[in-house]
């Protein structure tokens, strides 16, 4: 397979070799492409947690276990506020 990298790329990996960090521009890449892997393992972890909590919420709302949206937020703002001395009026 032939790849043609853009000039800024191009110039990117150039950095990283006179950087002394890796010694061919093969190395670089594969970095990269390893990087890539683990943003997308966090992406799917992170969306799998969120299937998750929309589950149980909306196994709770079938419960009847909810709370009115301005309540909430209220809850959430005290939340936020006695944690981190935040205030959301200006």
């Amino acid at each position: 397979m032939q790849i043609v990298l853009p000039p800024e790329v191009e110039a990117l990996v150039q950095r990283q070799l006179t950087s002394g960090k890796y010694q061919n521009a093969i190395a670089v890449i594969l970095a990269g492409v390893k990087l890539l892997e683990q943003q997308e393992d966090i992406y799917q972890g992170r969306l799998q947690d969120l299937q998750q909590e929309a589950r149980i919420g909306w196994e709770a709302s079938g419960r009847g276990e909810v709370v009115d949206g301005s309540v909430a937020m209220a809850q959430i703002r005290a939340n936020v506020q006695s944690r981190y001395g935040v205030s959301d009026e200006a």
